[in-house]
C-alpha cells in the first residue's frame, strides 16, 4: 500500500536550507564537481552545522506523534545520492525524522513538488527558487542569519507578510503602479468586502491553520496539553486597508494569533519581541533587515520583485 501524502502538510527542503553548506559550496564553486565529491566523502562523518530552516523544520516534525503524523518533510537535493549521504548522516545525528529524499544531481528539484504534494519548497539556491516561482510553485529563498536558536523552546512561531505572500499581488500592484498610498487606500476601502486571491504561501498557511485547529481541540480535551504553533501577520498595511485583510482571512477560515498592521513602522522592531523561528516576506528590504536577527525567507514573487527580474 502506497504511503499517503494527501492528508499531510508536506515541506520540501533543500540541504542548503536545512544545513550550513557554506564550506562545501565553496569547494564546488572554486574546485568543481570532482573536488566537491572527494570533499564530501572525506568529510562524510563531520556533521554539518544547522541551516536557516533548521529551527522551523525541527519544530514542525515535533508536532507529529505516534498516533498522528500531520507533517512530512522530504529532502529535495541538487546532490546525487553519493554526495548526499553526508546530509542523511546529519539528519540522523540531529534526530530529525526525515526518511524520504529526492536527489537530482545538479538539476533543479522543484519539478517533483507536485508528485510529493509539497506546499512549500525552501532552498538556499536563489535561482532554483525563482524558477519554481516562475512555474507557480510555492518556494522561498533562505537568507543567511546570525540567529541562535533556543532549543529548549518547544513553541513554533511563524510570521508572514500578507500581500505577495499569503495573497496575490493585486493590491500591491495598485500601490506601486496606481499612484501610491492615497489611491491604494481608496481602492482597498472600496474593495473591503472583496475576497483577495491566493498567494504563493496560501496553501502552506492554510494547512498550518488546520494543524492549529487540531491542537486547540486537543487542548480543549486535555488542558494540560500546550499548543505548539503561533502565527503572526506582519504587514505594512494599516487602516483603512486592514479591513480587507481581516475579512479575507475570515472567509478563508485562517487563524492568526497576532497581527501587526504597521503602516511603515520597521518590521524588525516588533519581530524582535515576537521572536519568530521563521519570517516570510516578498520584499528584500524587509528580509535583509529581519534576517540579521531571525531566520527569514524571501518569496521572489509578484510586482515587488519585477526590478529584481530586470536586473537578472
Amino acid at each position: 500500500m502506497a504511503f499517503e501524502l494527501t492528508d499531510k502538510l508536506v515541506i520540501a527542503v533543500a540541504s542548503s536550507a536545512l544545513f550550513d553548506l557554506s564550506e562545501s559550496d565553496k569547494v564546488f564553486r572554486e574546485e568543481k564537481e570532482n573536488a566537491y565529491r572527494r570533499y564530501q566523502r572525506e568529510n562524510e562523518n563531520n556533521i554539518l552545522g544547522k541551516g536557516v530552516a533548521f529551527a522551523l523544520i525541527k519544530r514542525l516534525l515535533e508536532i507529529n506523534t505516534k498516533e498522528k503524523q500531520l507533517v512530512e518533510v522530504i529532502l529535495l537535493s541538487r546532490n546525487d545520492p553519493d554526495t548526499g549521504l553526508r546530509v542523511f548522516k546529519a539528519i540522523e545525528f540531529y534526530g530529525l525524522t526525515i526518511s524520504r529524499a529526492i536527489f537530482v544531481a545538479g538539476q533543479n528539484p522543484f519539478k517533483y513538488m507536485e508528485a510529493i504534494n509539497a506546499s512549500l519548497f525552501l532552498s538556499g539556491n536563489l535561482a532554483d527558487v525563482k524558477e519554481a516561482i516562475k512555474y507557480n510553485f510555492p518556494a522561498g529563498y533562505v537568507k543567511d542569519t546570525d540567529y541562535k536558536d533556543d532549543e529548549t523552546e518547544k513553541e513554533l512561531r511563524l510570521a508572514f507578510d500578507f500581500d505577495g505572500v499569503i495573497v496575490d499581488d493585486a493590491s500591491e500592484t495598485v500601490y506601486k503602479k496606481g499612484g501610491g498610498l492615497l489611491p491604494y487606500q481608496k481602492h482597498e476601502r472600496e474593495h473591503a468586502n472583496e475576497l483577495m486571491g491566493e498567494g504563493p504561501l496560501f496553501r502552506f498557511l492554510k494547512q498550518i491553520s488546520e494543524i492549529q485547529k487540531y491542537e486547540i481541540t486537543k487542548f480543549e480535551e486535555d488542558d494540560s496539553y500546550k499548543p505548539k504553533i503561533r502565527v503572526a501577520l506582519c504587514t505594512a498595511r494599516n487602516a483603512p486597508a486592514h479591513e480587507r485583510v481581516i475579512k479575507t482571512l475570515r472567509e478563508y477560515d485562517i487563524r492568526i494569533d497576532e497581527a501587526f498592521f504597521l503602516g511603515g513602522i520597521n518590521k524588525n522592531s516588533v519581530l524582535k519581541i515576537y521572536k519568530p523561528h521563521i519570517f516570510f516576506d516578498d520584499q528584500l528590504e524587509h528580509i535583509d533587515d529581519v534576517a540579521k536577527s531571525f531566520p527569514s525567507v524571501h518569496i521572489p514573487y509578484g510586482v515587488a520583485n519585477e526590478n529584481e527580474k530586470e536586473q537578472d
